[in-house]
């Protein structure tokens, strides 16, 4: 009779104890989960290979999971945030924040979501960039680390330890996208031209001073025209820029006489003192 009572009598304190373990303790290890690229505030995630144009705004997210809750439901993380290019330089000053709640029995499924805005660089070259994304559970003290690759397609503009003038082209007007075949104007054309600057040297906090003068000389070799400084770029930014586009026009006279001519453009650099000259050729017909 008594070992019949043992076997029926049930074991209160044990229940009592499993019944007190918080649903939302850490069944997996932390962990960044569901990156998410998007093109689009609220939008769909962009497949790997979807490439960004250089000044788009990238809409980013990610979520927290195997985080632990205190005895009291409180959940405590922090998470930094950083946007690096292909040499690992930052595009923008690293992002980081806290996350406090206190969690209810309906929370058991509940995961912390951040959202940020990443800005591309406007004159960003091509390659893989990466976000790199650091979560600490400041309760369990553990820590979880996660890179997402995304990728740029930017202008093709070759590199230079010293100034150089790159990409001279010569355009029908000045929002054209697309440089002329064959750079041949008829006379009374105004002469449009676009060129790169490159090479050039960062002052404090990627300050740059970069001009330019140009020139016209005639098929003689004559010069004919002249304008100095006729454009300039003295700036400063966070991600330091990697070259300086320029654009020149000049009207032509309807006397014009037909000819090759040569724009000679020279290019100055303030802060490495720096000169470099470059020329290209055009026809008024």
């Amino acid at each position: 009779m008594t070992s019949i009572n043992k076997v029926l009598h049930p074991r209160p304190a044990l229940l009592l104890l499993l019944l007190a373990v918080p649903l939302w303790g850490a069944a997996v290890p932390l962990a960044v989960v569901r990156p998410t690229v998007s093109d689009r505030d609220g939008g769909a995630a962009v497949p790997n290979s979807f490439a960004h144009d250089p000044g788009e705004t990238m809409f980013f997210s990610f979520q927290v999971d195997g985080f632990t809750a205190s005895s009291v439901d409180r959940v405590h993380l922090s998470y930094k945030l950083d946007a690096l290019d292909p040499h690992g330089v930052r595009l923008m000053e690293p992002v980081s924040a806290e996350i406090e709640e206190t969690l209810a029995p309906e929370d058991k499924n509940w995961k912390p979501t951040v959202h940020q805005e990443i800005v591309i660089p406007p004159l960003a070259g091509s390659g893989t960039y990466k976000i790199a994304i650091s979560v600490t559970d400041l309760i369990a003290n553990a820590t979880a680390a996660k890179e997402v690759p995304f990728e740029v397609h930017g202008r093709r503009v070759d590199p230079s330890d010293t100034l150089a003038i790159r990409n001279i082209r010569f355009l029908r007007g000045e929002d054209d996208r697309e440089s002329l075949s064959k750079a041949a104007y008829r006379r009374g054309d105004a002469v449009w031209a676009r060129f790169d600057m490159i090479g050039f040297k960062y002052g404090e906090t990627n300050s740059i001073d970069v001009s330019y003068d140009v020139a016209v000389l005639s098929p003689s070799g004559k010069t004919i025209y002249t304008q100095p400084q006729a454009g300039a770029d003295r700036s400063q930014s966070f991600y330091p820029k990697r070259y300086v586009p320029a654009v020149f026009s000049l009207a032509t006279k309807p006397d014009t006489r037909p000819g090759d001519y040569t724009l000679l453009v020279t290019a100055h650099d303030g802060v490495g003192n720096q000169t470099a000259e470059a020329r290209q050729s055009f026809t008024i017909e």
